[in-house]
């Protein structure tokens, strides 16, 4: 199928595609990567008036790491953050995530802010910015927003952004350096998006499981953190009876979705299983 017609222009400036966005609304949409976009224009799922080109624009494109996070632009493609060796050895579970996203070729012209605004239930960056409790920076002629992830995302495909928002950058808290992670996904091929994944973390002092966070996605409208199994976790011993008590939990709270991948017995089962595997995980 092809996309029906629309009108096209490229942003020179963040301050460019705002006034641009200013202008016409929610009959525009931003392009960088395209990977989620252009297969919905395509199928005709979404028909913007206008699409932005926001590719041009090299104060999208940056990764810096501070004393006590580490911030990514939002045109910054995913292979660029997957291949960062400095990022990695403070955000190693980022390397981790990022290797399930798709394919070589998906990561190639993805964006970090594509991921982000796209919001789909099954993206890795969404989870990662969920569980780790990133802050997204939102830009338009309003001025400046700033957006905690557990505001951030409200339903499938669904954002606190406004239609006159640009996503102009993320800033992802890091962690302590002693902080363990584990995550593990299900998909029917890999590749494929995530039809259940959860991704953990947490500290150990003599054994016993200190500042757990536990986040789940591709089971729900959006990815989460799931504070009931946190609390199963906090100041318990480190072992398998812990990590299925846990699990047991995440999987009962979750309200899983329905669709031709998997009914909600069968994701609630796959929530179980990944966020046990990912527990197990991080204590090894």
């Amino acid at each position: 199928m092809k996309s029906a017609p629309f009108e096209y222009c490229r942003a020179a400036s963040v301050a460019e595609a705002c006034a641009l966005l200013a202008t016409h609304g929610d009959s525009a949409k931003l392009i960088a990567g395209g990977q989620s976009l252009v297969p919905m224009m395509a199928m005709r799922l979404l028909r913007p008036a206008w699409l932005i080109d926001i590719n041009e624009i090299a104060a999208l494109k940056f990764v810096a790491l501070e004393a006590d996070a580490a911030r990514t632009g939002a045109c910054t493609r995913q292979v660029v953050l997957e291949r960062d060796d400095a990022l990695a050895a403070k955000v190693p579970l980022l390397r981790m995530a990022l290797a399930c996203v798709g394919h070589v070729q998906t990561r190639n012209r993805g964006t970090v802010g594509g991921s982000l605004a796209h919001a789909d239930p099954s993206s890795e960056w969404c989870l990662v910015a969920a569980t780790l409790g990133a802050q997204m920076i939102a830009l338009s002629t309003r001025g400046a927003r700033t957006i905690a992830a557990e505001d951030y995302f409200s339903g499938i495909m669904t954002t606190a952004l406004a239609e006159d928002e640009l996503l102009a950058q993320v800033r992802i808290p890091l962690l302590a350096p002693d902080t363990r992670f584990g995550f593990r996904e299900f998909s029917r091929r890999a590749g494929d998006y995530a039809i259940a994944m959860a991704l953990v973390t947490f500290r150990l002092d003599g054994g016993t499981i200190l500042e757990p966070r536990v986040g789940v996605g591709g089971a729900e409208a959006h990815a989460r953190r799931i504070p009931e199994a946190e609390a199963a976790l906090a100041g318990k011993p480190a072992e398998l009876a812990t990590f299925r008590a846990a699990a047991e939990i995440a999987a009962d709270v979750i309200d899983p979705m329905e669709d031709m991948q998997a009914d909600a017995t069968y994701r609630r089962d796959l929530v179980r299983a990944m966020t046990r595997r990912a527990l197990e995980h991080a204590a090894q």
